[in-house]
């Protein structure tokens, strides 16, 4: 839209931590250069999660965020829920027609689609419906899509792939999910 040399697939896959952190990041970089910027959580219900408390202060004509999902984590017992629901299912495809709104609307540099690579990969979504849709993604749209296990298919699609490694964590030493790190 505003740069010609926008329009890439981003992914930010694998088992290891910061695959939302790197991708808010450039959301910072970009709204720092004036480019519209929006995400849409998938699979993030619920309200505990830190980065909204300030990406709600950021919001306004160059950015905005949509969160989609059913309520997965507990803050108060620190435990997330597994398994999909027909709910899980439903948010989901929620998330991908606010997607489809963004498209047709034409007034976004950069979408992050947060968790979609898991989102997809627990089955909340079928690969097929996603790459119809990422097919209609407007020319110069700058889109990230994160979250483990990105399917080949998509992997295939994209322009850059960053693996996050987990080589060490915390979590697997008895550390629980801590407030302003992890949520």
């Amino acid at each position: 839209m505003t740069d010609s040399n926008f329009g890439k697939i981003q992914v930010y896959t694998g088992h290891g931590k910061g695959k939302t952190t790197a991708s808010l990041g450039l959301v910072i970089r970009a709204l720092g250069r004036n480019k519209k910027v929006a995400i849409v959580y998938f699979d993030k219900g619920g309200r505990d999660y830190g980065e909204r408390n300030i990406l709600e202060r950021l919001v306004g004509e160059n950015f905005r965020y949509f969160v989609t999902g059913e309520e997965r984590f507990n803050s108060q017992t620190k435990k997330f829920r597994f398994g999909v629901t027909a709910g899980d299912r439903q948010e989901a495809e929620r998330g991908l027609r606010i997607v489809e709104e963004i498209f047709t609307e034409g007034l976004t540099d950069l979408l992050i689609l947060d968790e979609i690579n898991s989102t997809i990969t627990l089955g909340m979504l079928e690969i097929e419906r996603f790459l119809t849709l990422l097919d209609q993604k407007p020319k110069y749209l700058e889109i990230v899509l994160t979250g483990r296990e990105a399917h080949p298919r998509i992997l295939q699609r994209a322009d850059l792939i960053t693996e996050m490694k987990l080589v060490k964590h915390y979590f697997y030493q008895g550390t629980e999910a801590r407030e302003g790190i992890e949520y």
